[in-house]
C-alpha cells in the first residue's frame, strides 16, 4: 500500500488484489485469535487484553488497506458506481469481495440474541469502512445520494397510498387530509421509543410523503399512548430504545445509521429523483416539514426537530439531548444543535443533559409555536397552510443550501460512524446493560 506525504492515498488498482491478500491474512490470523478465547461473556482479563490486540491489529490493517483503495473498494461493490447499494447490503458485499475487510452476515447473524455486553464487537469493523467511505468526496456523495433514494417498498405501496390516502405501515400511520400527509407514530408501549422496526416504518412513511405528488407538506406526531404512566396522551417521541440497545438489538448499520442517512435526512434535504436530469432543475424532490410536539421530545424526538422548517410544542412539552449520559452520540444533532440554540447553551444541552422546555425563553430557540392543548388543532391546520405556499420550497431550499452543505453534512457522518460505533462497545455503555429494565419507560 502507498500513501503520499500529505497522507492522501495515491491510487494503484494494480496493488489492490495483493493488498487485499495481505488482509485477508492479517485479519485471519486475528480471528484465529478470537476464535480460541472463550465468548466474550467469559474472558478473564488476560484473555480480553488478548482479545483486544487482535482487534487492534486486524482494525489498522484494514484502515491501511482503505487508505490506499477506497475509491476502488467502493467502485467494485457498486460496479463502477453503476448500482446503488444501500450500506447493510454495501458492507455484506465488501466483507465477502475482500475477506476480513467488513464482518460478515454470518458473523453478525451468529450473534443474534445476545446482550450488547456479550458481543465481539464486529459493529467497529463496520464504521471503519463506513468513515472511510463517506469521507471520499465521491464515494461519499454516491453512498449518501443511494440513501436517498426511495425503498421498493415505499414503490410498492405508493399506488395504494395514492388511491385510499392512508396506510398503516406497522408503527406509523400515514394519512393524507388536504394538502398534508400526517404522519403519526403510535409505538405506544414504550413511548414512541425508536427502534429498528421505527427506522424501517419512518423511512416508507417520509419516502410515500415526498413521493405522492398531491402532498406538499408533511407533518409528524406521536399518537395516543397505551404505557400506564402516560395512558390517553400523546407523546412525541422518548429517543432510542435504551433497553433494545443493551440487550443487543439496536442494529448499527440498519437503525443508528439508516436513520441518518436515510429518513431523517429525506426530510431535511429530499428524496433523490430516479433521472435527475429528467427531474431538472431540481433532482431532490423535497417539501416543508412540521413537527407537532407533545409532552417532550427525548434523545433522538429531539434530533427529529433540528430538521423540521416548523415545530409547534404543548405549553408543557420540552425536548432535551441526552446522550452524553447514555454514553452514545446523538447522531446529527452535534452538527445542527448549535446553530439553533448557539455554543454555550449546546453544551449545556449536549453535554450536561440540560432540558429545554418550550414555556422558558430558551425553547423558542427550537419552538416556533406555543400552543395550549385546545388550541393544537387550529395551529397544526394554520402552520400547514403557510408552508403550503408555493414559494416555501424554493427558500426552503436555499436556506439549507447556506445552512448545511453536502460535504459538511457527508465529513460528520464519516466521524460519526466510527464514533457512534466505539460508543456502542464502550465500557460504560456495556456496564449500562446489567441495570437497564427489560422495557424501557424514561419519561
Amino acid at each position: 500500500m502507498t500513501t503520499a506525504l500529505n497522507d492522501q492515498p495515491v491510487r494503484d488498482p494494480g496493488s489492490l488484489a495483493a493488498d487485499a491478500a495481505v488482509l485477508a491474512a492479517v485479519v485471519g490470523a486475528a480471528e484465529k485469535i478470537l476464535g480460541d478465547l472463550p465468548p466474550v461473556a467469559d474472558r478473564d482479563s488476560g484473555q480480553r487484553v488478548v482479545a483486544a490486540r487482535a482487534h487492534r491489529s486486524a482494525r489498522i490493517a484494514s484502515e491501511e488497506f482503505l487508505r490506499a483503495h477506497t475509491d476502488d473498494v467502493y467502485d467494485e461493490l457498486t460496479d463502477q458506481r453503476r448500482t446503488r447499494v444501500r450500506v447493510t447490503p454495501l458492507l455484506f458485499a465488501a466483507a465477502d469481495r475482500f475477506p476480513g475487510l467488513a464482518p460478515t452476515a454470518a458473523q453478525l447473524s451468529a450473534e443474534t440474541g445476545l446482550l450488547q455486553r456479550q458481543k465481539e464487537g464486529w459493529e467497529i469493523n463496520q464504521g471503519i469502512v463506513l468513515r472511510a467511505l463517506l469521507s471520499s468526496p465521491s464515494a461519499g456523495r454516491h453512498l449518501i445520494d443511494t440513501m436517498l433514494t426511495p425503498h421498493d417498498r415505499s414503490r410498492a405501496l405508493l399506488d395504494e397510498f395514492r388511491q385510499t390516502g392512508r396506510l398503516e405501515l406497522g408503527k406509523v400511520t400515514v394519512e393524507r387530509l388536504g394538502p398534508a400527509a400526517h404522519l403519526t407514530v403510535h409505538n405506544v408501549d414504550c413511548l414512541n421509543a425508536e427502534d429498528n422496526g421505527l427506522a424501517g416504518d419512518m423511512d416508507a412513511a417520509v419516502d410515500l410523503a415526498l413521493l405522492d405528488p398531491e402532498v406538499k407538506v408533511g407533518v409528524l406526531r406521536g399518537g395516543i399512548m397505551t404505557h400506564p404512566r402516560y395512558a390517553g396522551r400523546r407523546i412525541f417521541s422518548a429517543g432510542i430504545n435504551l433497553s433494545h440497545l443493551h440487550q443487543g438489538c439496536i442494529s448499527y448499520t440498519d437503525f443508528l445509521i439508516r436513520r441518518e442517512l436515510g429518513y431523517i435526512h429525506k426530510i431535511y434535504r429530499g428524496i433523490l429523483a430516479d433521472d435527475p436530469a429528467a427531474a431538472w432543475p431540481h433532482p431532490y424532490l423535497q417539501k416543508p416539514w412540521l413537527a407537532v410536539v407533545d409532552g417532550f421530545a427525548i434523545g433522538g424526538g429531539a434530533q427529529l426537530l433540528l430538521v423540521f422548517d416548523h415545530v409547534i410544542a404543548a405549553a408543557d412539552a420540552y425536548f432535551s439531548l441526552p446522550a452524553a449520559q447514555e454514553g452514545i452520540v446523538p447522531g446529527a444533532g452535534n452538527l445542527r444543535l448549535n446553530r439553533m440554540t448557539g455554543g454555550r447553551l449546546a453544551r449545556r444541552i449536549l453535554l450536561g443533559g440540560c432540558k429545554v422546555r418550550a414555556a422558558e425563553r430558551e425553547g423558542r430557540l427550537v419552538f416556533d409555536d406555543i400552543v395550549e392543548s385546545e388550541g393544537m388543532e387550529a395551529a397544526v391546520a394554520a402552520a400547514v397552510e403557510r408552508l403550503a405556499a408555493p414559494a416555501v420550497a424554493s427558500n426552503r431550499r436555499m436556506l439549507h443550501a447556506a445552512e448545511e452543505s453536502f460535504d459538511a453534512f457527508r465529513l460528520y457522518m464519516a466521524d460519526f460512524a466510527i464514533e457512534q460505533a466505539l460508543r456502542l462497545f464502550s465500557p460504560d455503555v456495556l456496564a449500562k446493560a446489567a441495570r437497564t429494565p427489560s422495557l424501557r419507560s424514561r419519561p
